[in-house]
């Protein structure tokens, strides 16, 4: 803590490591036996810190990740002991079913983007999907849109009812943050709400093309299928929460952490924000 004050105020770390002011100043007062007892100490509190400031989310991966970014080399297996004596872990995966319902007259978009995954520059693929979240007044359903870039959410929408309002709405929001560029390719399943005359519309209004994915294969659209286990397993939304108090907690997740803080493995363990920054500095 005495290495941290610096960076974090004394009162959020005594909360966090579940110390007393006095405590810490008693102890302070005391010298540590040896700079390696020291050294355990400020990576115990470095490590508490980071799983507090992730809501319990990291696990090991992420908070070693975080620690490297601050500068402090430690090993992964270091890592991995410190969190089991501190008894802290990242929330477990959890099963969610599909949302996926075809209209079997509709005519598919054939798949352009084939898995891959891998984009040179943001704005040139969005994927889009829809989930169901259970509340205590009934299921609430999430449609998102990533950039492929850098796994950003770029648009979101929640509404009760799984219509096709409900994505135009992401789209909407989508496109005013960051109008469409010259030849994007928007990529999803072969639900109905994708398929329809008004969705399809408006992408051909911003001469977007559209590719989705082959019938029943998730792993067309795995980045945003990965988004959505993330958000679920991270947030662990309570079943006794509201329509309105989920949506709030959805947004606070989606806006302040994922597309600012959160490491993502498949960007280096950068967050999408400070991917973007990276490739806007290079151009």
């Amino acid at each position: 803590m005495a290495a941290e004050k610096a960076t974090y105020p004394l009162r959020t770390m005594c909360h966090v490591l579940g110390v007393s002011r006095s405590g810490f100043y008693a102890w302070r007062g005391r010298p540590l036996t040896s700079p390696r007892g020291h050294a355990n100490a400020t990576l115990r509190a470095r490590i508490r810190v980071i799983h507090a400031e992730s809501r319990g989310r990291y696990g090991s991966p992420r908070v070693h990740a975080a620690l490297h970014a601050t500068g402090l080399r430690v090993g992964r297996n270091r890592v991995i002991r410190v969190m089991r004596a501190e008894h802290l872990r990242g929330r477990p995966p959890r099963r969610f079913r599909p949302t996926t319902h075809r209209d079997a007259l509709a005519t598919p978009a054939p798949n352009r983007l084939r898995q891959v995954f891998q984009v040179a520059a943001p704005n040139r693929v969005w994927t889009g999907d829809i989930t169901a979240i259970p509340t205590a007044e009934g299921w609430l359903y999430l449609a998102v849109l990533l950039d492929l870039y850098s796994r950003r959410i770029v648009g979101w929408a929640v509404r009760p009812t799984l219509e096709t309002e409900l994505i135009c709405a992401a789209w909407v929001l989508a496109i005013t943050r960051r109008p469409p560029a010259a030849g994007l390719i928007h990529h999803s399943d072969r639900g109905s709400q994708y398929t329809s005359e008004r969705y399809q519309q408006l992408l051909r209004a911003h001469h977007v093309t559209c590719s989705m994915s082959r019938a029943g294969n998730c792993y067309d659209n795995a980045p945003t299928e990965s988004f959505f286990r993330t958000l679920k397993v991270e947030l662990a939304l309570p079943l006794t929460l509201t329509r309105r108090a989920t949506t709030n907690l959805i947004g606070e997740y989606i806006e302040r952490f994922y597309n600012r803080d959160r490491l993502h493995s498949s960007l280096g363990y950068r967050s999408p924000a400070t991917f973007e920054a990276d490739f806007a500095a290079r151009v």
